[in-house]
């Protein structure tokens, strides 16, 4: 198995770069993308993963032309993840003896941070979840047609104060995603 680790800026323009370039330079055939997440659905606490059934970009905005919040012309306006990643995922989680939940992922270039923003994500896209670089990867692993799964940590709740739940909780979280991942690899490589 030959792995390449990428690190990826925040936002969905440096997430969209990261992954056309492992797909482009280096071959990649499966992306693996982790990190953290603010909880919209009230059952995700800090600490929690969360894995995407499927991405939208809640950001996007051409409803003057008709269309859906989110949608992207020629594109899809929730980008489903991978199946068999999603079912190696809940393998790991059972062999680990860890909670694993999936959802829709939402994905903008914003931290929400406040209470009304967030009730309009989770009733415009039914999000369970809100970060800044996931359905960016989805998409451009959907172009290339390169099988992909994303695994959140919940570093807060997308409504409280933020900067100081976000400080406290980040390392904790993106460590918890960091060895899940790592359980993942391990199992991909026996097979």
């Amino acid at each position: 198995l030959d792995l390449v680790i990428a690190y990826s800026k925040i936002g969905k323009v440096n997430a969209a770069l990261t992954a056309a370039t492992v797909i482009e330079k280096f071959g990649s055939e499966v992306v693996l993308f982790s990190g953290v997440a603010g909880a919209i659905d009230s059952s995700l606490k800090i600490g929690d993963l969360i894995i995407a059934s499927s991405l939208c970009q809640h950001d996007v905005d051409i409803t003057a032309f008709g269309h859906p919040y989110g949608f992207v012309p020629e594109s899809k306006l929730h980008i489903k993840a991978d199946k068999k990643l999603i079912a190696l995922a809940k393998k790991v989680a059972i062999a680990r003896g860890l909670e694993l939940k999936e959802g829709i992922i939402a994905t903008g270039d914003q931290f929400i941070a406040d209470p009304a923003k967030k009730e309009w994500i989770a009733s415009t896209f039914k999000a369970d979840a809100i970060e800044m670089e996931g359905a960016a990867v989805a998409a451009v692993c959907d172009v290339f047609n390169v099988p992909f799964f994303v695994l959140r940590a919940i570093s807060d709740a997308a409504d409280m104060d933020a900067s100081f739940d976000f400080d406290e909780f980040l390392f904790n979280s993106s460590k918890i995603s960091a060895e899940f991942i790592i359980a993942m690899l391990d199992e991909m490589s026996m097979v």
